[in-house]
């Protein structure tokens, strides 16, 4: 596997859930990781974690609904680790309310919007022009339930994460000619807070959802091993000729490490054809 020794890596949302393992895994590999979150004593942990293992972290205290917030934090990385950001993991996000749409208030729509998907633009917008600059980059957006599929009863939440798959395609074509790639990663279910909010919400969730959640919550879902896996993956000069993709970590993408990717395949459309 790629080695990550002294790579500057920014991971948003890094105070818990996938956020943590990836940023765990990353600093494993040796990475100088920086953490953003909100909330000061999951930052706390996760730093305690990651030095306790010899590891080497940062905790950066922001808001990704805050554009400027974020930009400090990325200078901020910049000045401790002495280079700018080579890989950011965009892990940042909420649940919202569960529940029949229209029973839904505006203002939580708002709340969604801004962290899921403007969270993700404020990053990838901050981290981009020294990407640009170096020649080299690399972005792992994570996505979440919905985006291939209807998910009744969350919504704005899938709508969201739907906007930031074709976000990423896009902004793909627009950076490949220098050198930087962005992708979709999908976690998969994985026992994390918003497994626990499903099964508060009861019946607001839907039976399948509800099932899933305690099967997820009984196994513990998607091991880490392979979402870290594949994000080191995605991080990695092995998957240069891959951008643009939204890729589950139950894909086959182990086939694609030294093959040209079809066009179509791992889109939003999610056409797999070979």
């Amino acid at each position: 596997m790629h080695s990550f020794k002294a790579v500057p890596v920014l991971v948003t949302g890094a105070g818990r859930g996938v956020g943590k393992r990836l940023a765990i895994g990353f600093s494993a590999r040796g990475a100088r990781v920086g953490l953003l979150a909100r909330s000061k004593a999951e930052l706390d942990l996760c730093h305690l974690e990651i030095e306790h293992a010899g590891g080497s972290a940062l905790r950066i205290r922001a808001d990704v609904c805050d554009y400027e917030q974020v930009c400090a934090g990325v200078e901020r990385i910049r000045v401790h680790f002495g280079s700018p950001v080579q890989v950011l993991v965009c892990a940042a996000a909420i649940q919202g309310p569960i529940g029949p749409f229209v029973d839904t208030a505006p203002k939580s729509w708002s709340e969604i919007v801004r962290t899921n998907l403007c969270g993700v633009i404020n990053a990838c917008r901050a981290v981009l022009p020294h990407m640009i600059e170096r020649r080299s980059g690399k972005i792992i957006v994570l996505t979440g339930g919905g985006v291939t599929d209807a998910r009744p009863n969350f919504a704005v939440y899938s709508a969201t994460k739907t906007a930031v798959a074709r976000f990423v395609e896009s902004v793909a074509e627009e950076v490949s000619e220098h050198n930087v790639q962005i992708n979709c990663m999908s976690p998969g279910g994985t026992y994390t807070h918003m497994t626990d909010q499903i099964l508060a919400a009861g019946d607001r969730a839907g039976w399948r959802e509800i099932e899933q959640a305690r099967q997820v919550r009984l196994t513990g879902g998607i091991a880490p091993e392979k979402q870290i896996e594949l994000a080191l993956f995605l991080a990695s000069e092995q998957s240069n000729h891959i951008s643009g993709r939204l890729i589950h970590v139950q894909d086959d993408w182990k086939r694609w490490k030294d093959r040209t990717v079809n066009p179509e395949l791992y889109t939003l459309r999610r056409v797999q054809k070979v």
